[in-house]
């Protein structure tokens, strides 16, 4: 515990991390403050960027992206009623209200500290859950592992984004995107079709370059004449004695929520604040001012928002399954520094694993400061044209796609899975099943594979296995189980 805590506090003395979390941090504000691009396309941009990093460097400018763009969403979403990423849409239904009344500095105030207490107490929710999930992680095979896979897998069914049968068919074509490439364990070379560079299978960052950034400027392309005018603004304003008075409930109440959330496998910072707006709301002594310029309403769902952030972290580093779209990037990043994550991550990388939250504790401290001093400005980024903007994200894509492994390869990956992507989305799909699907899917393979070589092939004896057993039937009961209470309520009713 004390390498642990050393760790931690050691970031806060390492004057190159600091100053590498602060730009960072200003680059996430920036990203997050920019309706479109959000915590992971920004993540997925600077993918490729972070590869000569050392890994501790890599993955805290992935994680500080994380945070900080998360929070930046808020800015755009109550100055403008344009929200920078989707977790702080339903923060418009009452920030822009208050915005309009001539209180823009107070919601950006509540906001603000609202989104660092949930940021905080999630980092320091990550630090003690992470370790005790790692030791009962100790404990699993391949076939809890197959098993907890298909889990996640399952979880895809309740994200926010499509609904849920459009996102199981994301999250299975993911899967068959992992089976592209050579089996591992016989080396028979699957759906290559001659291109002998994807023996090794795709290239995670050029995929998920396309899904997220390519996909969202194709998108973004159909908005060139788009607008949005910028709500008067004097100053930012600290919430007074009265304001936490009324917001502190809902803080807590989200700080859980969000963390909770966070940690299920594939949900993310979106759901998290809906569901802590929701219980804002139902707790609330005044409900009736929900929608019309609710501090309550604004801090439920900044809370929550951030919460989520640290809480995705703790599955995608104890278990390697990603809690959120820009969970699965950031895993990406550990993965190609060879930090693979797991039970083992948290007793041979002690160091590394807690300078990681020591850094997200860090960028939530700044942004806090950030938010504070120069919101009004971040929110003038917002009003970059989106002729101007979206080629810059074109090019960063393409140099990215390509400084990987100098392979055009790759550059027509990202070109590839960017009209994929601009499809799904056309037609209701999220992109962020596909992502999660495609790394989940290497697991599924290696560890149901692994477990038929336990077993001699006898599939069946995983269900003997209790934890297996109960995973399993935590995936039948996330699958059917809203369709079959649907359905005894009907024939009750």
């Amino acid at each position: 515990m004390y390498d642990a805590i050393a760790a931690m506090g050691s970031v806060f003395l390492d004057p190159y991390l600091i100053f590498l979390v602060a730009i960072t941090t200003v680059g996430g504000v920036i990203i997050g403050a920019l309706p479109g691009l959000g915590a992971t396309t920004g993540a997925a941009l600077l993918l490729s960027f972070t590869l000569t990093m050392e890994p501790i460097h890599a993955i805290t400018v992935l994680t500080t992206i994380y945070v900080s763009a998360t929070f930046a969403g808020s800015i755009t979403a109550i100055l403008i009623n344009t929200p920078g990423t989707s977790s702080s849409a339903v923060t418009c239904l009452d920030g822009y209200p208050l915005a309009q009344r001539g209180e823009a500095g107070r919601a950006l105030g509540v906001a603000v500290v609202s989104s660092t207490f949930g940021g905080i107490f999630s980092v320091i929710a990550l630090a003690i859950a992470a370790p005790m999930m790692a030791s009962v992680a100790y404990e699993f095979r391949p076939p809890e592992y197959f098993a907890l896979t298909l889990f996640g897998l399952s979880m895809l069914a309740t994200i926010s984004g499509g609904g849920a049968v459009k996102n199981l068919i994301g999250g299975m074509f993911g899967v068959w995107l992992a089976t592209i490439g050579a089996d591992k364990s016989t080396s028979i070379e699957r759906f290559m079709f001659g291109q002998y560079e994807l023996y090794e299978g795709l290239d995670f960052i050029s995929v998920m370059i396309g899904l997220f950034a390519m996909s969202e400027l194709l998108v973004q392309a159909g908005a060139l004449k788009n607008s949005a005018a910028v709500v008067r603004m004097k100053a930012i304003k600290l919430p007074s004695m009265d304001d936490y008075r009324k917001i502190w409930r809902a803080v807590l109440r989200s700080c859980g929520i969000g963390t909770f959330v966070g940690i299920l496998p594939a949900e993310g910072a979106t759901v998290a604040s809906m569901i802590g707006y929701s219980e804002a709301r139902r707790w609330s002594k005044n409900p009736e001012e929900f929608g019309k310029g609710s501090i309550e309403g604004i801090a439920g769902a900044e809370a929550a928002n951030n919460a989520a952030t640290g809480g995705a972290m703790v599955p995608t580093m104890v278990l390697g399954i990603p809690g959120s779209g820009t969970a699965a990037v950031i895993l990406v990043g550990l993965l190609v520094h060879g930090l693979r994550p797991g039970p083992y991550l948290f007793t041979e990388q002690v160091d590394t694993v807690y300078g990681i939250f020591g850094a997200m504790l860090l960028a939530n401290l700044m942004f806090l400061v950030i938010g504070l001093f120069f919101a009004k400005q971040f929110a003038r980024v917002s009003l970059i044209p989106i002729p101007i903007l979206w080629p810059i994200v074109f090019a960063l894509s393409i140099i990215g796609a390509y400084a990987l492994n100098q392979s055009m390869l790759d550059v027509w990956l990202v070109l590839i899975f960017g009209v994929v992507g601009f499809f799904m989305r056309r037609f209701g799909f999220d992109v962020a099943p596909v992502a999660i699907g495609l790394i989940l899917g290497h697991m599924v393979e290696t560890n149901l594979q692994n477990s038929l070589k336990i077993f001699d092939g006898a599939w069946w004896m995983i269900l003997t296995q209790p934890l297996a057993l109960l995973f399993i039937v935590l995936s039948a009961i996330t699958l059917f189980g809203p369709a079959l209470l649907a359905r005894f309520k009907r024939r009750a009713a």
